[in-house]
């Protein structure tokens, strides 16, 4: 491993170029999400019908701008979030190893878990407000509108907005829904890429390289999907909202499946997968170069003693 901070860099290096590839189809699953708002699945409108549709869609009524509304925030989030991820994972897992079972390069199901959720966490903390005004920025249409619109210039004109109408607790709306998000998907993301990683080593023989990685991100993408939609999407309303239609992550559940059905919780899951699949194996894979790169510089620079291993 690289020091914290050579991980922090090396993740959000990843990250970056793995949301470039994968921002349109997040613009359509947050759509996806906010369409039928709070209303019977009957009379719900249907604009945007799976990912491949939703893109043709926006782009041609918005063009590729429409697709891309929000990328700046995007790159910010993702910088803050997989630096985290990447950068505080390790360490924590180490420190814990080292303390329970006396041997740092133990693994533990329950110990990579938590270090997974805690580094996540403290990413989506970090990070909340650029995710607040990206949803913003990306569910606005002048064309096909879901949920509730707000107008903004660029992300800088939507952040003076929040904090000039609602203060500092206003940028950190939904923070609670983003920090039980975050942490589902990162309690399960690394442990499984590093598992699956471990078994196709043992079981298939497979050895380090891009085939390695691409096969362990899957994996790990498409479980990670599954466990983090539902608080998803109750943090993309809870985001999205303009005043108090929700009272927060529970009152926002209740509502949403009291009125849309419960699998209302799994609206957009398709376009998630979609863009998530691509997404982890894209940082995950650039992740394991990039940290190979920050290493080597870390060791001609500071010498490879500064290691966190």
């Amino acid at each position: 491993m690289s020091t914290t901070a050579g991980a922090f860099i090396a993740g959000g290096i990843a990250a970056c170029g793995a949301v470039t590839a994968t921002h349109p189809f997040e613009t359509v699953k947050i759509r996806m999400q906010l369409q039928g708002e709070l209303q019977s699945s009957t009379s719900s409108p249907h604009f945007y019908r799976g990912p491949i549709h939703g893109v043709s869609v926006i782009v041609r009524n918005e063009g590729l701008g429409g697709i891309y509304r929000g990328i700046g925030c995007a790159y910010i989030y993702q910088i803050l979030l997989n630096g985290c991820r990447l950068g505080f994972y390790e360490p924590m897992r180490h420190a814990l190893a080292t303390t329970i079972f006396n041997d740092a390069k133990a693994q533990n199901l329950g110990i990579n878990m938590f270090s997974g959720a805690a580094s996540g966490i403290l990413g989506a903390m970090a990070g909340s407000p650029f995710f607040l005004a990206k949803t913003r920025l990306q569910s606005y249409s002048p064309f096909l509108p879901v949920g509730t619109q707000h107008q903004y210039k660029n992300a800088w004109d939507g952040l003076s907005k929040i904090y000039k109408g609602e203060g500092v607790r206003g940028l950190y709306r939904g923070v609670g829904a983003a920090m039980i998000r975050t942490g589902f998907g990162s309690s399960v993301q690394l442990p499984t890429y590093f598992f699956a990683k471990r078994r196709l080593v043992k079981h298939l023989g497979m050895e380090e390289g891009p085939a390695l990685h691409l096969a362990s991100s899957t994996a790990s993408g498409f479980v990670v999907c599954v466990v983090m939609h539902p608080p998803d999407t109750i943090m993309s309303r809870l985001y999205n909202q303009n005043g108090n239609l929700y009272k927060g992550v529970f009152d926002c559940l209740a509502k949403t499946v009291r009125t849309e059905g419960f699998f209302a919780i799994y609206k957009g899951v398709i376009p998630h997968l979609t863009r998530i699949l691509p997404h982890t194996i894209l940082t995950l894979s650039l992740a394991e170069q990039t940290t190979k790169l920050v290493k080597k510089l870390e060791d001609r620079i500071l010498g490879p003693e500064t290691r966190v291993l």
